[in-house]
């Protein structure tokens, strides 16, 4: 039996991270995986989806500016799009990411990890036989999740697309039918209408369904114009035929067709088949941790990333993870844990300062909650509503530049605790609204901070105006 200070099942961003903040903190450690080092979002997810759409935004910016548009002649290149993606997905080599893990003294077991026991990790290697390995201190589970598959008659038999299809494709189906609302259905639906697919979607509630109301609008209304046939309802069967393509019947007795069908109705653990019963708890379920990523109940095993269910975004099950590294670190050293709200060894920021960004045509990018989510709570607040269109910063940008952003204002302590930006390109206006909600930095200190002249970001000095208080 091999002997660690630290396993982790899962190479993704996650587990990474997990196992390279432990080794700083001087411990050792062995990451076990048994598809790509680099996981979901280097391969099916995040880089490759974003590769998808870039191209169009790119096009789009150019035609937003007279004196551009007149230079830009033909449409998308669906070649050039898709090699772009592979280069950056490395063609789904992890070559890269494996030299990477080394250079950072941390061991690779390929295989397939399961618990065993307290401490106890047993590996199936791809040839089929088993090792054993022991940690003297703790096991970090970042298996992450996968696409879920609803439960809809012959869905499964027509061989679906999910995520990893549509991101990982090298052709454009002339039709293509997507189930679900969500963040990877109007991504999808953004980058595949743009390569010139027919979509429909079929969404059960509404686009977006979490976000601000306005945001919904202003996705639903620009995949319409893309040519995205949005049907409200349910598919109740699914059929492929002999041909190839897919139909699908719909609760309100239509059907759709298409060459494929994109299933994007959320995702579920991968927990399934990793040995929780072996350790007391439930395969196939989330699992609960505390703020240090610990698993709740016990001293040894952490569960980090998706695989929680605090917040299924890479950039925070990688913020996740240096909390859990560092914490593992220090609880295996003996060191002082810094467990408090906001500390070091804390995961506080899943909670309430959650920063996400949707890649459509116009993107949404916000921190924190929304109105209905604040008021529902029984937050205190004042909504500050902003036309991003009167600021000079957009005449600049692009012509006839549209765009909304909202601040949630805690009336109580005066800081910001939310805020919303719909418009194009609006993902880089984000880690400043995200740093303004962490650092609880009150209103009349925002003051002092000066948007540069002409910026979109000058959004900040008209929310501030609008709160009504002094000014600095």
């Amino acid at each position: 039996m091999d002997t660690y200070d630290l396993i982790v099942i899962g190479a993704g961003p996650v587990g990474e991270n997990v196992a390279d903040r432990a080794v700083q903190g001087g411990l050792s450690a062995v990451i076990v995986e048994n598809e790509l080092v680099g996981g979901e979002c280097s391969y099916w997810a995040c880089m490759p989806s974003k590769g998808l759409l870039r191209p169009a935004a790119a096009l789009r910016a150019a035609r937003d500016v007279d004196g551009a548009r007149q230079a830009v002649t033909g449409p998308l290149d669906s070649a050039g799009v898709f090699r772009r993606r592979d280069r950056l997905t490395h063609d789904w080599n992890d070559d890269g990411q494996v030299a990477w893990l080394l250079d950072a003294g941390i061991e690779l077991v390929r295989g397939h990890g399961r618990l065993a026991g307290e401490r106890e990790v047993t590996v199936t290697s791809p040839d089929g036989s088993v090792r054993a390995l022991h940690a003297r201190h703790a096991v970090a589970v970042c298996t992450g999740t996968r696409a879920a598959i609803p439960d809809i008659p012959g869905l499964r038999e027509a061989a679906p697309w999910t995520s990893r299809e549509a991101t990982s494709a090298h052709d454009v189906p002339a039709a293509l039918a997507i189930i679900g609302g969500g963040v990877v259905a109007c991504e999808m639906a953004t980058a595949y209408a743009a390569l010139g697919a027919r979509i429909t979607m079929i969404v059960r509630s509404e686009v977006l369904g979490r976000a601000e109301p306005f945001a919904q609008d202003a996705v639903r209304g620009a995949l319409l114009r893309a040519g995205v046939d949005i049907r409200s309802g349910s598919a109740t069967a699914v059929r492929r035929d002999t041909d190839g393509s897919v139909a699908l019947t719909l609760d309100d007795g239509s059907t759709v067709r298409a060459n494929e069908v994109l299933v994007a109705t959320g995702r579920t653990p991968r927990t399934d088949d990793i040995g929780l019963d072996a350790v007391g708890l439930t395969p196939g379920g989330w699992i609960d941790v505390d703020d240090t990523l610990r698993a709740v109940g016990s001293d040894w095993l952490y569960a980090v990333g998706d695989v929680t269910h605090r917040a299924l975004l890479t950039h925070q099950g990688k913020y996740q993870a240096r909390v859990a590294g560092d914490v593992i670190a220090a609880r295996a050293m003996k060191a002082p844990v810094d467990d408090g709200p906001w500390g070091r060894h804390a995961a506080t920021a899943d909670h309430d300062a959650v920063p996400q960004v949707v890649f459509t045509d116009p993107e949404v990018a916000s921190i924190g909650p929304t109105e209905a989510q604040a008021r529902a709570a029984g937050r205190s607040i004042q909504v500050l509503d902003y036309d991003l269109s009167w600021v000079a910063g957009s005449a600049t940008y692009a012509d006839d530049y549209q765009g909304r952003a909202r601040a949630i204002v805690d009336t109580e302590r005066d800081v910001l605790i939310g805020a919303t930006f719909v418009g194009r390109d609006v993902a880089e206006l984000l880690q400043a609204a995200t740093i303004a909600v962490v650092g609880e930095v009150p209103l009349a200190r925002l003051w002092h901070a000066v948007p540069a002249y002409p910026t979109i970001s000058e959004v900040w000095l008209r929310w501030l105006e609008a709160t009504g208080r002094q000014t600095a």
